[in-house]
């Protein structure tokens, strides 16, 4: 191991992700998502009209669909009482869009992210850096050679302000429209804080863009939405982090991301989700990808009590390619449902779906994924492997592949693997002076190579050692 990854290492990560704050907000709703709601919420950003009536709309469609009750196998969301969330917490500082030094943030927020390891990351490996805290960005930068590029990086809230044009093309309207699930439609009424990344055609911005979202508060939803235009022939990689403290009372995640990647554009979209078990984590994230453009999803996502997550990519051009590679662990209590969406709608694209799942303590993994090839998309190829290791006889790892295939001249591959931790395994590491814990977690860091491999070393290092602590029963 290097002497990087040996001070990584030598952090203590869960006294990073488990502490909690005292809240401080300069401004937040009652419980509840009501008309009136949003009408106090987009006056207190004040936002354009247009904004405004696109909530209003997305609220209609919200209250107009049942929740998502018959999935196979879905995880259980009978708990999941919008009546009993506060949406929207405005944090006590004086910039509103976000502080440009850390220094001008207040003590306990700087404290916040200084656990978290942020401004080190920044100052070490990233172009740029945004970070939430509860409802609204506190502190967003760019490093000055890509903003000469003409690269923009800025919280969503901010983005309608500045570039109205450019959110008002592509905000919920050809990616994610709220019409798409009930929870998309939920996003599109409260959504709050997130990234805005526009990157011009022919840049390649070398280095990560990172944003780091964090509860804090009990009973609070976070809603932030990522807003991604790849011009053609650009290249970026946007990480995401995420986390919450412990809470009695259940908390609810429910982010949007649209991603566009044009003409021979790439884009790789990471993130590393260590919420707390008490949050439902329900997502909506989809790409767009035209000819020749490369879209690449990394994710890992553990922590919370219910995970509904299912990155989706259009391949929309003709030799568009879609890369997914997921890990989920689930310990006792935890149901992390998983997997990928892909549709191959031009000739000549090419998806490969790589999903990796570990569960122990009774805990439930399960992919769930779609390819779907259409009618005239001759050419294309797709392969999926799902990969599931269980700890004991009570955890369980479930399979829900599905493949629409409307095209003959395609190539189409599907493996899945399900097995357990074997004791031959860990007696012959045991036999090489390793205990059984350090056996079974070197098994386990090998099992996710795949994934870890594909992130910057401060990322796989950090994923590896919370599957660790997952695995000693140690995050909340």
């Amino acid at each position: 191991m290097s002497s990087e990854e040996d001070h990584i290492k030598e952090t203590d990560t869960e006294a990073r992700f488990e502490f909690k704050k005292e809240e401080s907000s300069a401004f937040k709703t009652e419980k509840g998502l009501t008309e009136e709601t949003i009408r106090v919420i987009s006056e207190d950003k004040d936002e354009p009209e247009w904004m405004l009536e696109r909530r209003l709309r997305a609220l209609e469609q919200f209250q107009q669909m049942p929740m998502p009750t018959d999935w196979p196998g879905q995880p259980d969301l009978s708990d999941v009482d919008i009546d009993e969330i506060v949406p929207y917490i405005r944090p006590d500082i004086e910039a509103r869009g976000g502080a440009e030094e850390w220094e001008d943030l207040p003590e306990e927020i700087q404290d916040t992210f200084d656990k978290l390891g942020i401004p080190e990351a920044e100052k070490n490996a990233l172009s740029g850096v945004g970070a939430q805290y509860e409802s609204e960005i506190v502190y967003q930068n760019m490093q000055e050679q890509w903003e000469e590029k003409g690269v923009i990086f800025m919280d969503m809230d901010k983005a309608v302000q500045e570039h109205p044009e450019l959110v008002r093309e592509y905000f919920m309207t050809k990616c994610v429209p709220p019409s798409d699930n009930k929870f998309a439609a939920l996003h599109g009424a409260i959504w709050s804080g997130g990234s805005f990344v526009y990157v011009p055609e022919g840049v390649t911005v070398e280095m990560p863009i990172q944003a780091y979202f964090r509860m804090n508060s009990e009973n609070m939803g976070q809603f932030e939405h990522t807003l991604i235009i790849a011009e053609e022939n650009s290249e970026v990689h946007y990480i995401e982090g995420c986390s919450a403290p412990k809470y009695s009372a259940f908390n609810l995640h429910s982010g949007g991301v649209e991603v566009f990647v044009k003409e021979g554009a790439h884009v790789q979209y990471s993130t590393v989700q260590n919420w707390s078990k008490n949050t439902y984590n329900l997502n909506t994230k989809r790409a767009i990808v035209e000819k020749d453009g490369t879209m690449e999803w990394v994710s890992g996502s553990m922590g919370s009590k219910a995970t509904m997550l299912y990155p989706c990519t259009i391949l929309k051009g003709p030799g568009a390619t879609d890369n997914h590679i997921t890990i989920a662990f689930a310990g006792e209590g935890q149901d992390i449902d998983t997997g990928a969406k892909v549709y191959h709608n031009a000739p000549n694209t090419k998806s490969t779906i790589e999903s990796k799942s570990i569960s122990k303590d009774g805990g439930r993994t399960n992919y769930r994924g779609l390819v779907h090839i259409a009618d005239g998309a001759e050419g294309s190829s797709t392969a999926v492997e799902c990969d599931a290791l269980m700890f004991d006889n009570e955890s369980t790892s479930d399979t829900m592949p599905y493949m629409e295939i409307e095209e003959s001249k395609v190539d189409v591959a599907h493996e899945a693997t399900v097995g357990k931790i074997g004791d031959e395994d860990v007696f012959y590491l045991q036999s090489r002076g390793l205990d059984d814990d350090d056996a079974k977690q070197m098994i386990v860091s090998g099992f996710i190579e795949p994934i870890t491999e594909e992130l910057p070393i401060e990322y796989a290092v950090e994923l590896n050692r919370l599957i660790e602590l997952e695995m000693e029963g140690s995050l909340g």
